[in-house]
C-alpha cells in the first residue's frame, strides 16, 4: 500500500500566470495535489477602480488557464492566515507556496504568516518572480541600498544574468475533493452604472494571453525605433506591458529574455533604452523595499515645509481633462477612457499639478493609483516623487514643463490630442496646443467657443512658474 503525497497550496498574488511561475513548478515537482488560492485580503486594502476591472478579468483568464491543465482556482476573501489555516484542515495540505511580494503590507503579512504555519509544522516556501533582482540583496560597495538610478542600472544590467524563463506546467494533479470556492461575479469588481471601463477592452486583453500578445507585437514592431518613439503618444511605439506586469502575468525575466539575440535587426540603442525602463520598476520596488512609506512620505524631507495649496475646483478639473491645456487634457481623458497614459503625457500632467496647481503630490499619486489599470505601489509612488523633486534620483522642482511647448514638441501634428479632445479636432496645427492664442476666425472656423466648447486655462503658464519658483525658493530658505 503506497502513501498518498498531501496537496500543495499555491497562494497565487501578483503573479497571475502559469508561466514561469516558480511557485506553481514547485507544487507539481512536489507529485501531491496541487490548490491553487487567490486571496482578496482585507489587510491589503481597497484596489482602484480601474484595477478592479484589470482583476476580474485576470483571474478569469488564469481560472480558465488552470481548468486546461487539470486544475482550478479558489477564491476566497478576508484574512489569509485564517484562510490558508481553513484550506490546510480541510484539504490535509501539508505545504504552502508562493511568490515573494515586495510591498510593505504583503512583505509584513507574508513574514509573520511563514514563521506561524512553520511553527505548527508544516512547510512554506517562497520564490522570486516578481522582479529580476532581490533588493535585500543588491547593495552598493558600502553596503546599502541604491540612491541613484545609474549606478543601479549598471549594477543589475552587469550582474547575473536573469533566469531563463520556465515553461508552463503541461498538467496540473487535482485533488480527490475541492475546496469551496467564492464566485467571482459575487466579488462586484466590475463598474456596471455607469459603466467607466466600457472601452478599456479596445486595447487591453487582461490575463497571460494577453501579455504575451503584447509583448510578441512589441518586438516585433515598436521595439524597432523605441529609443525615440517612446516619447510621442500619437505613436504606437510603446509595449503596453505595464499593467500585466503589475498583475503578474508576464514575468519580467520573460520580458528581459524575449529582447535577447535581436541585435541583427534591431538596433541596440532600442534594446538597451527598452531593459532601462525594465529596471527603472526594479529601481521603483528597490526604494520602496527600503523605504516602505515612499508613497506617503517624501524622500526627501526638506519638501515637508513646501506650502502645498488647497485647490478642489482646479484638482476637479485636472482630474476631468479640462485645464485649458490641451496636452494636460489629453493625457487626463486617455486616462478616463482606456485606463492609461502615455508615458511622456505622465509627467507633463504630473508636473502640471504639482507646479502649475501647487497640488501635493500626494493627490495625483492617489488618483492615477484609482484610475489606472498599471497602478503599482512602487512605481507610481517614486514617478510621482521623481517628478515633484522629492523622490530619490528626482528632477529637480525647478524642471517646470511648458504644457504648450511640450505638446508642439511631442505631438507636433496634434494627433494625440485630437483623439481624445475632439472639441478640438477641427483646429490648424499651429493653434492645436493653445488654443487660447487662436484668433477669432479660427476658433469661428473650428467650432471652438473658448469658455464654452472647450475651457479657457485655469491658470497662466508664466505666472504659476513664478509661483511655483517662490515656493521652491520659500522652501530652501529654511533648509
Amino acid at each position: 500500500m503506497s502513501l498518498k503525497t498531501a496537496p500543495v497550496i499555491v497562494w497565487f498574488r501578483k503573479d497571475l500566470r502559469l508561466s514561469d511561475n516558480l511557485a506553481l513548478l514547485a507544487a507539481v515537482e512536489h507529485g501531491g495535489p496541487v490548490i491553487p488560492v487567490y486571496i482578496r485580503e482585507k489587510s491589503a486594502g481597497p484596489l482602484g477602480g480601474a484595477q478592479e476591472w484589470w482583476l476580474h478579468h485576470s483571474l478569469a483568464a488564469l481560472s480558465s488557464s488552470l481548468e486546461k491543465a487539470g486544475g482550478r482556482l479558489v477564491l476566497a476573501s478576508g484574512d489569509a492566515e485564517r484562510i490558508l489555516r481553513d484550506l490546510i484542515s480541510e484539504t490535509g495540505a501539508d505545504t504552502v507556496v508562493w511568490n515573494r511580494r515586495y510591498d510593505p503590507t504583503g512583505m509584513a503579512t507574508d513574514k509573520a504568516l511563514k514563521q506561524k504555519l512553520r511553527d505548527d509544522g508544516l512547510t512554506v516556501q517562497s520564490f522570486s518572480g516578481q522582479l529580476l533582482h532581490e533588493p535585500s540583496r543588491l547593495q552598493t560597495k558600502s553596503g546599502g541600498p541604491y540612491r541613484v538610478y545609474t549606478p543601479f542600472w549598471r549594477a543589475l544590467e552587469g550582474g547575473e544574468e536573469p533566469h531563463a524563463p520556465a515553461d508552463a506546467p503541461k498538467s496540473l494533479k487535482a485533488p480527490e475533493v475541492w475546496p469551496k470556492s467564492e464566485k467571482l461575479a459575487d466579488w462586484k469588481l466590475l463598474p456596471t452604472k455607469p459603466d467607466w471601463a466600457k472601452d478599456f477592452s479596445d486595447i487591453w486583453t487582461p490575463g497571460e494571453n494577453g501579455a504575451t500578445d503584447k509583448l510578441d507585437d512589441f518586438i516585433d514592431g515598436a521595439l524597432k525605433g523605441y529609443e525615440e518613439g517612446r516619447d510621442f503618444p500619437a505613436k504606437p511605439a510603446t509595449s503596453l506591458l505595464s499593467p500585466h506586469l503589475a498583475a503578474g502575468e508576464i514575468s519580467p525575466a520573460a520580458v528581459w529574455h524575449a529582447t535577447k539575440g535581436l541585435s541583427r535587426h534591431i538596433a541596440s540603442n532600442d534594446i538597451s533604452r527598452f531593459r532601462k525602463e525594465i529596471v527603472w520598476r526594479e529601481f521603483c520596488y528597490h526604494l520602496l523595499f527600503h523605504f516602505p512609506e515612499l508613497g506617503e512620505k517624501n524622500w526627501n524631507d526638506s519638501f515637508d515645509a513646501f506650502s502645498w495649496r488647497d485647490d478642489e475646483k482646479s484638482f476637479k478639473a485636472w482630474t476631468r481633462g479640462m485645464t485649458g491645456y490641451p496636452i494636460v487634457d489629453a493625457g487626463m481623458r486617455q486616462l478616463w477612457q482606456h485606463g492609461t497614459m502615455h508615458n511622456r503625457v505622465r509627467m507633463i500632467v504630473a508636473s502640471f499639478l504639482i507646479k502649475h496647481l501647487l497640488i501635493d503630490w500626494r493627490k495625483g499619486e492617489k488618483w492615477f493609483r484609482d484610475t489606472l489599470v498599471d497602478a503599482d505601489p512602487a512605481s507610481n509612488a517614486a514617478n510621482w516623487q521623481w517628478v515633484a523633486g522629492s523622490g530619490a534620483d528626482a528632477s529637480p522642482f525647478f524642471r517646470i514643463f511648458n504644457p504648450i511647448l511640450q505638446g508642439e514638441k511631442f505631438d507636433g501634428d496634434g494627433d494625440y490630442v485630437r483623439r481624445f479632445v475632439p472639441e478640438l479636432e477641427k483646429l490648424e496645427r499651429k493653434y492645436i496646443h493653445k488654443p487660447f492664442e487662436a484668433p477669432k476666425d479660427a476658433l469661428k472656423k473650428a467650432g471652438v467657443e473658448l469658455g464654452k466648447t472647450y475651457p479657457l486655462p485655469i491658470v497662466d503658464h508664466g505666472k504659476a512658474r513664478e509661483r511655483a519658483l517662490a515656493a521652491y525658493a520659500a522652501v530652501k530658505k529654511t533648509t
